[in-house]
């Protein structure tokens, strides 16, 4: 049977917690039993991840009226004037 893995309280230690599976996964000195277990925890961790990434640009669409827009290019409508 298998275990219900315990759910992160939040995206951060998610977040921290799959890069610390990742460096343990690479270093490559855990047994194997534990490698598994380590990578199936990270599958967890990544598919939460991903779920709460989605579930804020589905808010942000909401309030952004729809759409997402590029935060790094600054906002037009004063093109053309004159300083």
């Amino acid at each position: 049977m298998k275990a219900i893995s315990k759910p992160p309280p939040s995206f951060e230690a998610a977040l921290q917690e799959l890069e610390g599976i990742v460096q343990t996964l690479e270093g490559g000195g855990a047994p194997l039993e534990d490698s598994l277990k380590a990578y199936e925890r990270g599958v967890s961790l990544l598919d939460y991840c991903q779920a709460t990434l989605g579930q804020a640009e589905q808010k942000i669409r909401i309030l952004d009226n729809g759409s997402l827009r590029d935060l790094a290019r600054p906002a037009t409508g004063s093109e053309g004037e004159a300083s």
